[in-house]
């Protein structure tokens, strides 16, 4: 019996703009599911137990739903309890510890963690990070904490990330717990993450708590003021430090570079007249610019610029260039200083 010929299957032509008729939007083929972007969560967790009893399901399902990796920021007997609990069934890694001088500052520490997550995920995979409050690092007031977490939220918008961050219920400092319940939007329990209805915009969370000044250096080696017309001169200060200081030609050129833009940015955005310190030690060179301008919030240059953006770049490029940037304000202006080692 002889075969009919097949059927032939008309398509509908396309609409405008690639639009089929019938559809409202444009026409989608083979869109892969995008993982979601940033996710900061705190938990509450007075002891080992409670933190693993939220986080071991969170990594578990992390795991399972998108593939996530999992990466730790803990002391080490909470790392080998989480070890203990997930064995082989989440790939567990740990993120790198930071020098001194970074975790002095909140906004740096971001950056780094920045830097590192966005390696971590280029590839499109997500990962789960935990970590948890460090009583070292609350200085005076605790303001460290509420520094990094709303830069945090700054610097990892975007990334396919899901940061878990456990902190005690009665800090010894009344900021840490606060910055814990206005910086995080997400609460991690048992049963999983809920909306936290205390979480605030970084802008709001740390009004009420100013970004501090970094310690003291004494006296600068070197000081000058200069105008938009003598960026070189800054330029030139900071090369001659970085000789003294035995930088190698890479490291002492992104150490000009870095404070040069810096010291644009002053001249441009703060004030006609701006200055310049230098403190030079050996192997180690700190740089402060200072303009007499107001800085609305001081978590600036913490998310990369868009492509197509054409300015507003300095602050970001500085920061990747140096070990530390700390950005804050004082009555008498804006005040940036930048740390490298060689």
């Amino acid at each position: 019996m002889p075969r009919s010929p097949p059927a032939r299957v008309r398509r509908p032509s396309a609409g405008p703009r690639g639009r089929a008729p019938g559809r409202t939007g444009p026409v989608k083929v083979n869109a892969a599911p995008r993982p979601p972007g940033f996710r900061h969560a705190l938990v509450h967790a007075d002891d080992p137990v409670e933190l693993l009893a939220a986080v071991v399901p969170a990594a578990r399902a992390a795991a399972r739903d998108t593939g996530a990796r999992v990466a730790l920021d803990l002391p080490t007997p909470l790392e080998e309890a989480l070890h203990d609990e997930l064995g082989d069934e989440v790939e567990l890694g740990r993120l790198t510890s930071l020098t001194s001088s970074a975790r002095e500052s909140g906004q740096t520490v971001a950056a780094w963690r920045a830097r590192e997550l966005r390696a971590l995920t280029s590839s499109g995979r997500p990962v789960l990070v935990v970590g948890a409050h460090d009583p070292d690092l609350d200085g005076v007031d605790g303001g460290f904490w509420v520094e990094l977490e709303a830069a945090l939220n700054i610097s990892l918008a975007g990334l396919p990330v899901l940061q878990v961050c456990a902190y005690p219920r009665l800090p010894l400092h009344g900021a840490v717990g606060e910055s814990a319940e206005v910086n995080h939007p997400l609460r991690l329990h048992a049963s999983g993450l809920a909306a936290n209805p205390r979480y605030r915009p970084p802008a709001e969370a740390v009004a009420a708590l100013p970004i501090a000044p970094p310690h003291l250096l004494g006296p600068p080696d070197v000081t000058l003021s200069y105008n938009t017309f003598e960026l070189s001169r800054v330029r030139d200060a900071v090369t001659e430090a970085a000789r003294a200081c035995r930088f190698d030609t890479t490291r002492g050129e992104d150490m000009v570079q870095a404070v040069n833009e810096i010291a644009t940015n002053a001249v441009e955005h703060g004030s006609p007249q701006a200055e310049l310190s230098v403190w030079a030690r050996d192997g180690e060179l700190v740089c402060k610019v200072q303009d007499s301008g107001v800085i609305a919030l001081p978590l600036i240059g913490l998310a990369p610029p868009h492509p197509s953006q054409a300015r507003g770049r300095g602050t970001w490029i500085a920061r990747q260039l140096c070990d530390s940037l700390h950005v804050w304000r004082a009555p008498d202006g804006t005040h940036v200083r930048l740390l490298s080692r060689a």
